[in-house]
């Protein structure tokens, strides 16, 4: 089984109590399920830009990302295709300019007729995406959703049937110099303000650099579950996930690590805020050969002084405002 990952941008929409969304086609992801509109992020493509761009393609609106509200994970299997595929789905709230709802061509609107009965299953159309609707709270119970789609919304979660959820094929095989990292990473603070950071390993891009608690979450694992497994691992602490902070994406193009040779690394990286309430010394307790060298327990003052990664002098600075 070939184990796969991806990254998808998803956009809330409201208008009026409403929320816009898209039902997938043949061709699509979840055939004949309702969703909101979105798909995959771009090598390369900063999420904010890839769902801006994921909506104007699937409903013809104009968008600007709010905020990011919620990230949520889940696996899909293919056992014809022999692939797993992981896809990492990024939720943002979205604001059109002033005035362009209303002047936009809406979405076929829908009506309670068009409401599948329990268990029944939609018949999908030709494509990826083969309509979009504005749903109230009570339209949007009634029709069958994608699960990361009704739990954005507040309504009940069905299991999906076999099948349902299917990979999709991509158009062209991976390429072998490319690579795609979706880590979970976190602004981690204990009761004092202190501010737990991390250095990275001599071998791996930004050695010497402190940097944020966290990495790469495992195929099948939830980010926050990663980003406390990996707060245990590298800095030997128990915290709790209190806050979604945003995403950071960084793009190098060259990037030379254990691999022995330059890569074009894609990093989309997820930030939480974190506490830890009863926090310990700081030690290192991942195996030997791992990415972090070391890692302390800093005041702010002192932890802008220190030489510190794009996304901890990112994190640290907002955390000031």
């Amino acid at each position: 089984m070939q184990l796969m990952r991806r990254v998808g941008v998803y956009g809330l929409i409201r208008d009026s109590g409403r929320v816009l969304v898209v039902r997938d086609g043949v061709e699509g992801e979840f055939p004949g399920l309702w969703r909101l509109p979105g798909g995959a992020v771009g090598h390369a493509e900063d999420p904010e830009r890839a769902v801006v761009r994921e909506v104007a393609e699937q409903v013809g609106l104009t968008v600007t990302a709010s905020r990011l509200f919620a990230v949520v994970a889940d696996v899909a299997t293919s056992v014809e295709d022999r692939v797993s595929l992981h896809t990492d789905r990024l939720l943002f709230e979205l604001s059109p300019p002033h005035g362009a709802l209303s002047d936009a061509p809406r979405p076929q609107a829908a009506q309670p007729q068009d409401a599948q009965p329990q268990g029944a299953q939609p018949e999908a159309g030709a494509g990826l995406v083969d309509q979009s609707r504005w749903l109230s709270p009570a339209e949007a119970a009634e029709v069958p959703l994608t699960p990361f789609t009704a739990e954005a919304l507040g309504v009940p979660v069905t299991p999906l049937p076999p099948g349902t959820h299917r990979p999709p094929r991509p158009a062209a095989p991976p390429h072998p110099d490319r690579r795609l990292r979706f880590g979970a990473y976190g602004l981690v603070t204990d009761p004092a303000g202190r501010i737990l950071l991390t250095q990275i390993a001599q071998g791996y891009p930004g050695a010497g650099l402190w940097h944020l608690p966290g990495g790469g979450t495992d195929h099948g694992e939830q980010p926050a579950t990663g980003l406390l497994r990996e707060l245990v691992e590298e800095g030997g602490q128990v915290g709790r996930v209190v806050e979604l902070l945003g995403v950071n994406n960084l793009h190098n193009p060259a990037a030379y690590g254990p691999e022995g040779r330059p890569l074009d690394w894609h990093g989309v990286r997820v930030i939480y805020r974190v506490l830890v309430d009863v926090p310990t010394d700081a030690t290192v307790t991942e195996s030997a050969g791992g990415s972090t060298a070391r890692a302390g327990w800093f005041t702010r003052a002192e932890a802008v002084d220190l030489p510190l990664s794009d996304i901890a002098a990112v994190a640290i600075g907002q955390s000031g405002r």
